[in-house]
């Protein structure tokens, strides 16, 4: 009589183990769910940030992590901190409307609200090579940046990426009071 008890209480708390076990790998949490590729939950609709401080944009430079690739705006002193960045069919360049031709399947339109150049109308962003403003040959995720021009205190940047990939926009402040807008595009979904 004891062993079918003992019998029964282990069949059960096997099959109540089994059960919690099974709900454990089938149905994660939700913040598990909404989470990709590094626990990356970004997505890849547009990001906007209001402008409440203007400077001039000074520099651009990109780097490479281990779950995506880093493109950031630098700006003087006084901290621009608005931005547009988005996917479009294509980037065109500011004023004129003209297309910027970029690799890759997928195009990031970023727009600081930061022009290159400064009160006295002075340019402050010179690239060497404006189709080739950071060398990403090799990038997983990067195949392009391309200057789209400056015009009514705003710049445009294009950006071709491998695929239309999450991506998060930010600004930071400098220590030395100038501001930068990074932009991280993930590697996989």
């Amino acid at each position: 009589m004891k062993a079918r008890r003992w019998t029964k209480r282990l069949t059960t708390l096997a099959v109540t183990l089994g059960a919690a076990a099974a709900v454990a790998v089938v149905g994660p949490s939700s913040a598990a769910a909404t989470e990709g590729y590094c626990g990356i939950s970004w997505g890849s609709l547009a990001k906007t940030a209001s402008s409440t401080e203007v400077a001039p944009l000074v520099g651009v430079r990109g780097g490479r992590h281990y779950c995506w690739d880093r493109l950031v705006i630098d700006m003087r002193a006084g901290g621009a901190d608005g931005y547009r960045v988005q996917y479009v069919s294509q980037v065109t360049q500011d004023g004129s409307g003209h297309v910027v031709p970029l690799r890759g399947g997928a195009k990031l339109q970023i727009v600081a609200i930061a022009p290159a150049y400064d009160g006295s109308g002075n340019s402050t962003y010179n690239p060497a090579n404006r189709n080739e403003l950071v060398n990403v040959a090799g990038w997983q995720t990067f195949r392009q940046v391309a200057y789209a021009g400056s015009f009514e205190g705003q710049t445009t940047i294009g950006l071709g990426v491998r695929a239309r990939l999450p991506f998060r926009a930010f600004t930071l402040n400098n220590p030395d009071g100038g501001s930068r807008l990074v932009i991280d595009v993930a590697h996989f979904w």
